[in-house]
């Protein structure tokens, strides 16, 4: 599995390399200053649409820009692929009418389609069939990963696109999911998170061991994250808990 960790990464400008170096990062159109950093530096990378922070924002999403802003990175040799735009609380014919205007593009063979869990279960199904690689994104009711709901949701969309060995029919990234708690239950190629970015400005969460600047935190985290692979396989839904986000 590969983990993506998001930037922008803080803390003193010459420590974020070393942070970056070796691991695979998601850049946000949203958050775009890093990103000739971690093409530089990073194994791999991915592009994120940033819907998530105009959806919190209460923005509308620049297709055009996001479009030509891939359109400028996406023939680098470390770039892995890009979420196709989506609008997170939208309806099924919105999302697939932003698919359909992707694939009129010159990025058609390196997009991501997002579907959301507030969608139909349908819907998932078709996606797995058309594109080598689904993301899957926390939206409506199920907004949180790591919920009681949020995993009986998952488990619906798991036992119908895995085979009876437990094999998904596409690879899935999971969006927002880079916690060991969920992603070491689910038979995800990659997910993401800005895990390691938000939280090595919380010195209270290290006790009284904490390393002295926010990227060697960032570090921390992002260790202790990457020690954990997902399942090969869907076995079934873990038992019923809360997880930690």
């Amino acid at each position: 599995m590969i983990h993506y960790h998001g930037t922008p990464v803080g803390g003193i400008s010459y420590e974020v390399p070393k942070f970056l170096k070796a691991r695979h990062a998601l850049v946000s159109f949203a958050h775009p200053n890093q990103i000739g950093l971690v093409a530089d530096i990073c194994q791999s990378f991915v592009l994120d649409n940033g819907a998530f922070t105009t959806w919190k924002q209460g923005k509308p999403l620049d297709v055009k820009g996001y479009i030509d802003w891939v359109s400028e990175w996406f023939k680098h040799p470390s770039f892995d692929w890009a979420l196709i735009p989506d609008v997170i609380d939208g309806n099924e014919q919105q999302n697939d009418d932003l698919i359909h205007r992707w694939q009129n593009t010159e990025l058609s063979n390196v997009g991501v389609p997002v579907w959301h869990l507030h969608e139909s279960i349908e819907r998932l199904q078709k996606l797995c069939v058309n594109w080598r690689t689904v993301a899957l994104g926390s939206s409506g009711q199920w907004a949180t990963p790591g919920t009681s709901d949020w995993w009986a949701r998952i488990t619906q969309a798991m036992d119908a696109i895995c085979d009876s060995k437990g094999r998904p029919s596409a690879k899935l990234h999971g969006l927002r999911m880079l916690n060991p708690d969920v992603f070491t239950n689910l038979p995800l190629s990659s997910a993401d998170s800005a895990n390691a970015a938000i939280n090595a400005g919380s010195i209270s969460r290290f006790g009284m061991y904490t390393p002295p600047s926010a990227a060697q935190r960032a570090v921390v985290i992002a260790d202790r994250i990457e020690s954990h692979n997902s399942s090969p396989i869907w076995v079934s839904r873990p038992k019923q808990k809360e997880f930690f986000t």
